[in-house]
C-alpha cells in the first residue's frame, strides 16, 4: 500500500532540464512584469506630486503677475492681465504635457 501511495504521488520527482529552464524563464518574467507594474505604479505617483507641485507654483506665480498688474492701468493692465494669463496658460499645458510622458 505504501509503494502505490508512493507511486500515485509522484512528489519530489525530479523534471527534465528543459521543463525546469522553461518554468524558470515562465516565473522570472511573472515576476518581471510585476516589478515593472510596482515601477510604473511608483512613477505614476511621483509623476502626479511633481505635477501638483508644478501646478501650485504655476498657480502663484499667475496669482502674483496678476497683483503686479494692479499697479497699471487702462490697457497697460489689461495687457499685463492677458500675458499672465497666457503664461498661466502655457504653464498648465507644460506640466499636463510632461506628466502625460512621464505616466507612459
Amino acid at each position: 500500500v505504501g509503494a502505490i501511495a508512493i507511486a500515485l504521488c509522484g512528489c519530489n520527482n525530479a523534471q527534465s532540464p528543459n521543463t525546469v529552464a522553461s518554468e524558470v524563464a515562465k516565473t522570472e518574467q511573472k515576476a518581471d512584469a510585476k516589478v515593472d507594474d510596482q515601477l510604473k505604479d511608483l512613477n505614476n505617483k511621483d509623476a502626479k506630486g511633481v505635477y501638483d507641485v508644478t501646478m501650485t507654483a504655476a498657480e502663484g506665480d499667475h496669482n502674483v503677475a496678476l497683483e503686479q498688474c494692479k499697479s497699471l492701468s487702462g490697457a497697460a493692465q489689461k495687457d499685463c492681465k492677458d500675458k499672465a494669463d497666457a503664461d498661466y496658460d502655457l504653464a498648465k499645458a507644460r506640466a499636463k504635457a510632461d506628466l502625460s510622458v512621464t505616466k507612459q
